[in-house]
């Protein structure tokens, strides 16, 4: 696929139907690190995102204080972890679930203290497929050779600002050169960039590119990353490819937005609007295109 717009027949080709006979373990097991005492919403968001997108099992981990907001998802499993924060993860207890989880995402309300910078390296040295969001991007931008640590199983999805600080350029110079970054960043260092705008483009370390214009003005909302980062990591556990993870995510957000939309319009749209409409959109678009 080079640089053509996302269609719907793109993105079923890409998902397939999912077996009659399979299983949970068939559709990956998750590991999200997401939330602080802050943000535990934008954990529960991403949570959401990723067992509405198909992941077959998820376990959160999260600092204490974010507990009590992921009750509210029964379907998830919750990983406090031992201490007051982040500074208190133990490479030891997060090896033990690094070990079992399929796909792995970071990110999501973690928050900027420098301990996160630590906690990003080892769950890229798992090797594993891995989404990059929000405040895991901002760790990431602190280390300075990307290149060495970055690897194929990996999807970043920077919106422009977030871009502009990975790159150490302009948020102007992002948007202007869209298209051309995210391809020279995705093979500089050898991962999937999904560089998110009103036209987001996700660009392969192959040279690959694509162009998603599902969505809207909606979307540009506190919470609208955390959903992509959700639906990206459930892509990720029903082992599609980190280029077609990426497109599928990326297209499955939109366009649920716009089903939303008819119903919400721009300005009463939230984030877990578009969670909701996850399913919809996977069964009438998706599963049964027009």
């Amino acid at each position: 696929m080079k640089g053509n717009v996302l269609e719907i027949s793109d993105i079923s080709a890409m998902l397939g139907i999912r077996k009659r006979d399979a299983n949970k373990g068939d559709n990956g097991h998750g590991l999200l690190l997401a939330g602080s005492r802050e943000m535990p919403g934008a954990a529960c968001m991403a949570a959401a995102a990723a067992l509405r997108g198909g992941i077959g099992t998820l376990k959160v981990m999260c600092p204490e204080a974010a507990r009590e907001t992921l009750s509210r998802l029964p379907e998830a499993m919750v990983l406090p972890i031992p201490g007051s924060g982040w500074a208190a993860l133990e490479e030891a207890f997060l090896l033990r679930e690094l070990f079992h989880a399929t796909a792995l995402a970071i990110g999501p309300g973690i928050g900027r203290e420098a301990e996160t910078d630590r906690v990003l390296l080892w769950l890229l040295a798992a090797k594993k497929p891995t989404v990059i969001d929000a405040d895991g991007l901002f760790a990431l931008s602190r280390l300075e050779n990307k290149s060495s640590v970055l690897h194929e199983n990996v999807i970043l999805t920077p919106h422009f600002g977030e871009m502009a600080r990975l790159c150490g350029c302009t948020v102007s110079k992002v948007k202007e050169k869209q298209g051309s970054l995210a391809r020279e960043k995705a093979e500089e260092w050898g991962c999937t960039v999904l560089l998110k705008g009103p036209e987001s483009v996700i660009a392969g370390p192959d040279g690959s590119y694509a162009w998603n214009v599902t969505g809207n003005a909606g979307l540009a909302k506190g919470g609208s990353g955390d959903v992509l980062a959700g639906i990206a990591l459930a892509m990720l556990g029903q082992r599609l490819p980190p280029f077609d993870a990426a497109c599928c995510a990326a297209y499955l957000l939109g366009t649920s937005a716009d089903e939303a939309l008819a119903l919400l319009r721009e300005r009463m749209l939230m984030a877990r609007d578009v969670t909701e409409m996850i399913a919809f959109t996977l069964e009438n678009s998706v599963y049964r295109p027009k």
